[in-house]
């Protein structure tokens, strides 16, 4: 089993990696046998997010189509979507800690519904996310 990183969130977010196209021969969650997943990085989903105007929401199912589209991929992997935006988000929220102004952020309340599994994993809770939200006039 692997250890858990303690690796700040911005250096996971940072750190050195490239997206792989993988073939997988079974089922794998939503995605079919015979298929190429394609398999992110963090940075890869800061600038999707980053290119979401504001006041807009994507869900994690058109993110996952898009950048599997765009990397030629028949769909993008689901888990490790979550990680790497958690990792997104969480690197967001430790700079806004630090004296970021939220307009300066990488958006993550653009993609992530404040009912998703993955809000409530964040260490932060959900209000700063549920207030982004609302100061752009996203509503669920």
């Amino acid at each position: 089993m692997k250890e858990k990183s303690n690796l700040p969130w911005n250096e996971k977010l940072t750190k050195k990696a490239l997206p792989k196209v993988k073939h997988i021969d079974k089922q794998f969650s939503d995605i079919e046998a015979n298929s190429d997943m394609l398999v992110a990085t963090p940075k890869i989903f800061e600038e999707y997010l980053n290119r979401i105007p504001k006041g807009q929401f994507i869900d994690t199912k058109q993110i996952r189509k898009d950048l599997a589209k765009k990397f030629k991929a028949d769909a993008t992997c689901p888990v490790t979507t979550g990680l790497f935006l958690r990792i997104v988000a969480e690197s967001a929220f430790e700079k806004f800690q630090n004296g970021t102004k939220p307009s300066q952020l990488t958006p993550f309340w653009r993609a992530i519904s404040p009912n998703s599994t993955l809000a409530k994993k964040l260490s932060f809770g959900k209000e700063f996310l549920i207030e982004m939200q609302k100061k752009e006039g996203i509503e669920f």
